[in-house]
């Protein structure tokens, strides 16, 4: 494997061209019209521009892709994760045009892309699951039947789902009709699939998943976990590793748990398996997500492990260097995601120019990053700037590393996640690691964070003011 072609943008771009070059492995990006001057494009060996602006007619375009890899004689193609990443149809072109795809076979990101297939192919093996329905319902009446058998509250996911999309929680039955007709026309509109189906609602929940990377010997390794309960409208903002509320007891039954999802469709490369974990730490299989995925640079940490070599060795065909019995937990790892969002607006995309772009640096401190000052964030994709983790031999430690690299993160032109961080960081609930997916709704008020800031810039103001009066009693000394 002499070339590889990233086929995406921004910071995953970058990582894994990174562990290519260091692997000696040349690269090639991949980029629409307005990414043109992106860093990720002059970071490769080459580029290539691949269409316009919206991801349909650039990131999305497989057949563009592959043209692109066979005319710049690559050998094998990394999806990084999001666009094409998941998609079986292109991992099968890429296969059929005599390339290799760095990730599952097609059949694997088929089984597993579908909830509902997913459930069926773990059912065999003694995997506990959330109680619920395992066929897809889109008769209202037969889904209210379902609902009243399972119990409320319910909750409603898009079998296609992802990202939070097609996803309903459900109190009480008289909620119901509206709520399904909900989840239906938002599958529809986003997965092109209007089937869902319906499971129990764990009520406080943690969402834990288990990082797996399988070669084709037969060998399937776990890198522990990652603790991913803060989240924004289903989606994840701060991701750690490990768990502060695994014992060694229930990482290895996790652990094993998530090996034999992986081995029940026949998994090749990395993925994680997703799991709910109620407060009485009884774990239910969620979901498998065949791809590397946002948050792995903290298992990479705490295993001391490069995921990414490991994909591109299984790819080329060799088997995994380690067994599970080498790997050992080591320090504690937390990343928040630096996304364009106005965390004091609900969230909402914050699109400008960024006047100022500056990374924090030191040990213990990494940046995953796609953006340089003097750039714009384009409208067409995810929000995301970058990911920014902290390492250090305790959770404590990590905690602490992260509110001050937040604090010598400088952005100026657009809102991001970054003040949310540090009001996660300082928060008593996370700090004592009682918390749960509810922790933005049960504990993040925006006017909270919005005082915090003005005091904050208060204290900025007069601690200048103070060092602007000294200074000038030192200019004026000598005349005195």
């Amino acid at each position: 494997m002499k070339k590889i072609l990233v086929a995406n943008r921004g910071e995953i771009a970058i990582r894994v061209m990174k562990t290519a070059k260091k692997m000696g492995i040349k690269t090639v990006a991949v980029y629409s019209t307005v990414d043109r001057n992106a860093p990720h494009v002059k970071f490769a060996d080459q580029a290539v521009c691949i269409g316009e602006a919206p991801s349909s007619e650039s990131y999305l375009r497989g057949d563009k892709i592959i043209q692109a890899a066979k005319e710049l004689g690559v050998d094998a193609i990394h999806p990084g994760y999001g666009f094409l990443s998941e998609n079986a149809d292109f991992a099968e072109e890429v296969e059929k045009n005599n390339l290799i795809f760095i990730g599952p076979k097609s059949k694997a990101i088929r089984v597993m892309g579908s909830k509902l297939a997913a459930k069926e192919a773990v059912m065999h093996y003694d995997i506990p699951m959330v109680p619920g329905v395992d066929h897809a319902i889109i008769d209202i009446e037969e889904a209210k039947k379902t609902a009243t058998a399972v119990g409320f509250p319910i909750l409603i996911k898009a079998s296609a789902g992802g990202g939070g999309k097609g996803m309903r929680v459900v109190e009480k039955e008289a909620d119901f009709e509206a709520q399904m007709n909900r989840a239906i026309s938002e599958a529809v509109a986003a997965f092109g699939d209007g089937s869902v189906f319906i499971e129990k609602y764990v009520t406080s929940p943690r969402h834990i998943e288990i990082q797996v990377m399988a070669d084709a010997h037969g060998n399937i390794l776990y890198f522990f976990e990652r603790e991913c309960s803060i989240q924004r409208r289903h989606q994840k903002v701060v991701e750690e590793a490990p768990s502060s509320v695994l014992t060694p007891e229930l990482r290895k039954q996790m652990g094993e748990a998530a090996v034999k999802v992986a081995k029940a469709c026949d998994y090749l490369g990395a993925g994680t398996v997703e799991f709910l974990l109620d407060d009485q730490h009884n774990f239910y299989f969620l979901e498998m997500n065949t791809r590397l995925q946002v948050e792995h640079p903290v298992s990479e940490l705490i295993a001391g492990v490069d995921l990414v070599e490991l994909q591109i060795k299984v790819a080329r065909g060799e088997a995994l260097p380690m067994k599970q019995e080498d790997l050992r937990i080591h320090g504690h790892a937390l990343e928040l995601r630096v996304y364009a969002e106005d965390p004091l607006n609900d969230f909402l995309p914050s699109v400008g120019h960024l006047d100022v772009y500056q990374l924090p640096v030191g040990e213990g401190i990494r940046v995953d990053n796609g953006f340089e000052q003097g750039m714009d964030i384009p409208i067409y994709y995810d929000p995301m700037l970058s990911k920014l983790i902290t390492y250090g031999a305790t959770r404590e430690e990590a905690i602490e590393l992260m509110i001050q690299a937040i604090a010598h993160y400088k952005v100026e032109g657009v809102q991001t996640t970054l003040p949310f961080g540090t009001f996660v960081c300082q928060h008593e609930a996370f700090r004592s690691g009682h918390f749960d997916t509810n922790f933005v709704k049960k504990y993040y008020d925006a006017e909270i964070l919005k005082k915090q800031q003005e005091t904050e810039a208060e204290v900025a103001m007069l601690v200048a003011l103070k060092q602007y009066l000294t200074d000038q009693k030192m200019v004026r000394l000598p005349n005195a």
